[in-house]
């Protein structure tokens, strides 16, 4: 098939990969490129990079607004024939009448659908602790993330996993899925499922603001806070007075009477109370400027004992 390809984030670049293979990628439609880095110098976006790199020849638009009538115009030439199909996948921007003008298009979202519509999806998986989610792959709507299902994936949601690992596996699930989808379509075998509205939970967008972990919560729901944003915005907490990123972590039992929450129970063990008599053990850790490391390469050499306060949003 002829395919227009919209996509920003690294979540699409397996799928982008695998359509490249299979099909003919007439144009990548992303977003431009953005100050980044300490220099602030202009960046392209990852599925621009891979692109350009791996796709030479291959036009590359990259729109304030995707749907100034020039980049329409530009994107029906790119298309090449009414048959094209779009596919998109993290593209950051709503793409308009005007643009989808009754072409084939579907968009890949990664959750379980109608669970976590909106810009947060494998976040908030791991937030609330589900144990499963997956990917989606949906026809475009006027409302965000609310299209036809015409496929999906599941996979299950280990503790250990934190959202980083999880958005990666996922996107590795993606290509499938998606060819898929496009198979069926060509062979007119697509059947799309209505959303029931009744179980639409809303996946919002993430700050740096959103960075803290309770130790006043019991040890499950500061795991889950911890991994669900590892490793962005990342959970920071402050250990001697100093900033300590917390990356990986585990529950552990039989702490209910070593001490409260928000103190070192076993300094050497990375042993953390928790609210509700629960405990967590710091499995990994980074402190500012350093690589991340497990809790025993971070306590080597430093004197911490029993007791010290690791304060996060609140203290005891």
């Amino acid at each position: 098939m002829n395919l227009i390809f919209f996509g920003s984030g690294e979540f699409g670049l397996p799928t982008l990969a695998g359509l490249a293979r299979s099909h003919t990628v007439r144009a990548i439609v992303t977003q431009p490129d953005r100050p980044a880095g300490r220099g602030a110098a202009p960046t392209s976006t990852p599925i621009a990079s891979w692109g350009a790199e791996n796709l030479p020849g291959t036009r590359i638009i990259k729109p304030e607004r995707v749907g100034d009538p020039g980049v329409v115009e530009e994107i029906r030439s790119a298309a090449g024939s009414p048959d094209a199909a779009f596919v998109v996948i993290a593209f950051g921007q709503k793409l308009p009448p005007s643009v989808l003008g009754g072409v084939f298009a579907i968009n890949l979202h990664a959750s379980l659908l109608p669970r976590w519509r909106g810009a947060a999806p494998i976040n908030w998986a791991v937030l609330a602790g589900d144990l499963q989610t997956g990917n989606s792959v949906i026809t475009l709507a006027d409302r965000m993330d609310a299209g036809l299902v015409l496929g999906q994936t599941a996979r299950g949601i280990d503790p250990s996993q934190t959202a980083g690992e999880l958005h990666d596996r996922l996107a590795a699930d993606g290509p499938a899925l998606v060819e898929r989808v496009l198979r069926q379509h060509g062979e007119g075998s697509l059947v799309g499922e209505v959303q029931d509205e009744g179980l639409v939970t809303l996946a919002k967008k993430l700050t740096k603001g959103d960075g803290w972990v309770d130790f006043s919560e019991v040890a499950e729901a500061c795991r889950r806070r911890i991994h669900g944003l590892t490793p962005w915005p990342g959970v920071t907490v402050t250990l001697q007075g100093a900033p300590l990123k917390v990356l990986r972590v585990e529950p552990v039992g039989g702490m209910s009477e070593r001490g409260p929450f928000g103190r070192l129970i076993d300094a050497g063990a990375g042993v953390v109370g928790c609210g509700g008599g629960t405990a967590l053990r710091l499995r990994e850790v980074q402190a500012a400027g350093k690589r991340a490391m497990t809790w025993a390469e971070f306590v080597r050499g430093r004197r911490l004992v029993d007791g010290e306060a690791i304060l996060g949003k609140t203290s005891c």
